[in-house]
């Protein structure tokens, strides 16, 4: 185990150059829902080039010359993409520009439920919940303090993704994207082992981006510099025996049917539908396995100086409820090559489950 010592300096607030306007903003419809009501966590670490330090203040600095940087955010304020236009903002004004590339935009009325609201053509395995049924309240996901629970960082290199990509053939083996591939195995596996009943129904949810896409040809209109959260959550749901004994071509079919069907009429029904929610009690996410993608955080362009992110995750420290999501991070092996990181975070013995499993999936 490696171990290191770290000096700790006193914190030093960092006051805005002028008084902060005192106003008040409404959150869009989409901002404003129960599943979004917490802090995220992200920790972000920069290299400098080599024989060169890099000194921005008030951050953690590392002996080889490069730092560390925290951020801590209400979810209901920006989501994935918005956060990572706000800490380009920071490196903009450390690099000493006066003006940050992205203007921010706030317009968070593009995103307003419709009056009257519809939700009509909210995704189908919406309509469950808005009617109450299949809410048991009984999975141990939800029974179980998540932090009495474990964490771990299951990697994926090109080693390991090509032998999962074996598990399928046809136009899906070139076709489905990694992110697809990785979290129908994890699910998978995860709900075999949290071992529950094979008539249940479970759930995979995940966030498709409405930035820049376009439905049915025409395009969401989402301003350059929004960061306001501009996402979707589609939902695949299946009885825990058609996930466990279906072929794996069969999930990835329905993950991408469940994109498809993102109309411009589902996008309106499910703004109404968050719209709605805020006046009733939050709904039940029994057997629901939530995934992010933030392998794209960064890019290639995110550079404080000449330092730039080498690596950025989200730690397993601060709300732990933000915890019960699965993430996907970019890294690279030991080799050089680009791989993934996924955290999970299960009850220990459905830990211990969900490992063997996925060490079948990972056998050639």
């Amino acid at each position: 185990m490696v171990t290191f010592a770290a000096r700790r300096s006193e914190p030093e607030l960092v006051r805005p150059a002028r008084p902060t306007p005192a106003e008040t903003k409404a959150l869009s419809d989409l901002d404003d829902q129960w599943s979004l009501r917490f802090y995220e966590s992200i920790v972000g670490f920069f290299r400098g080039p080599p024989g060169e330090s890099t000194t921005p203040g008030k951050v953690t600095q590392l002996k080889c010359g490069g730092f560390v940087i925290g951020l801590h955010m209400c979810h209901c304020i920006a989501d994935g993409f918005g956060t990572l236009q706000f800490i380009k903002s920071i490196a903009d004004f450390a690099c000493g520009e006066l003006i940050p590339t992205t203007l921010p935009v706030w317009k968070r009325d593009i995103f307003t439920a419709r009056i009257p609201p519809s939700v009509s053509h909210v995704y189908p395995a919406y309509k469950p919940f808005l009617l109450g049924l299949d809410c048991r309240g009984d999975d141990v996901m939800l029974s179980t303090p998540p932090e009495t629970m474990e964490m771990q960082y299951v990697f994926f290199g090109p080693k390991e993704i090509d032998i999962l990509r074996s598990h399928i053939s046809g136009h899906l083996s070139k076709s489905t994207t990694t992110f697809e591939l990785i979290t129908a195995v994890m699910w998978r596996c995860r709900t075999l082992a949290l071992g529950y009943e094979s008539n249940q129904r479970v759930r995979v949810m995940f966030a498709l981006n409405a930035r820049g896409r376009s439905i049915n040809g025409e395009s969401v209109a989402v301003p350059h510099g929004y960061y306001g959260n501009a996402h979707f959550s589609p939902v695949v749901e299946v009885t825990v025996d058609e996930l466990s004994t279906k072929p794996l071509a069969h999930i990835l079919e329905l993950m991408r049917k469940v994109k498809m069907d993102t109309t411009k009429g589902c996008v309106k029904s499910m703004v109404d539908l968050m719209a709605l929610w805020r006046e009733w009690s939050p709904f039940c996410m029994d057997r629901t396995y939530e995934v992010g993608d933030t392998k794209w955080v960064g890019g290639n362009t995110l550079q404080f100086g000449k330092a730039e992110l080498v690596a950025a995750g989200t730690p397993h420290a601060g709300d732990f409820t933000s915890k019960l999501i699965s993430y996907h991070t970019k890294c690279k092996n030991q080799d050089g090559e680009d791989s993934i990181v996924v955290s999970i975070l299960l009850p220990k013995l459905a830990m211990e489950k969900f490992t063997k499993e996925m060490a079948i999936w990972l056998k050639k």
